[in-house]
């Protein structure tokens, strides 16, 4: 087998979680989410519906006893955060300061969706969460804000009531 044939070949594998985290990013591209959630439409708005999303996910694994997936999932998140600001020209030697950065936000964020969607959570909690966490403290038209917040409270239900099996084989409903 030539080289070129083992690194096509290599190309076409799909590790575990690449299915799931391109199932992820696919739902935090909808449309809706920029229009009607009135999201920016810019690099840092598709990072925080992706972070989103992501964390809404990996809520469920964690509840679900998983612990390689999740991993797999941020090791795909930060290769992907990699690239893109490979794409967008950013140097080699600010990077990896920016995927931390990012990497740290994800975790904030997972943190704060945790905290507010968990059982015990005050009214409100949610709501405030994603005005920090999306809008970024922005102003916002409350009505845009209220359907973001309904549609990823219905969101996480749908991911919470979804088999494991299900979730991990990539099949999160949107």
């Amino acid at each position: 087998m030539s080289l070129i044939s083992r690194l096509s070949r290599a190309a076409r594998i799909t590790l575990p979680g690449d299915a799931l985290y391109r199932r992820i990013v696919d739902i935090a591209r909808t449309p809706e989410w920029f229009i009607a959630g009135a999201v920016h439409d810019s690099v840092d708005g598709r990072f925080d519906m992706v972070a989103a999303v992501l964390s809404l996910v990996l809520r469920r694994l964690e509840a679900g006893g998983e612990t390689v997936l999740p991993a797999r999932l941020t090791e795909r998140f930060i290769d992907d955060m990699d690239g893109s600001l490979r794409q967008m020209g950013v140097g080699d030697q600010v990077v990896g300061k920016h995927v931390g950065r990012m990497v740290s936000a994800l975790g904030g964020r997972l943190g704060a969706y945790r905290d507010a969607l968990a059982p015990d959570a005050e009214t409100g909690a949610l709501r405030d969460a994603v005005a920090r966490n999306i809008y970024r403290g922005e102003a916002v038209d409350a009505p845009a804000l209220d359907w973001l917040v309904e549609q990823l409270r219905g969101l996480a239900t749908r991911i919470d009531t979804t088999p494991l099996a299900a979730i991990i084989a990539g099949q999160v409903p949107a």
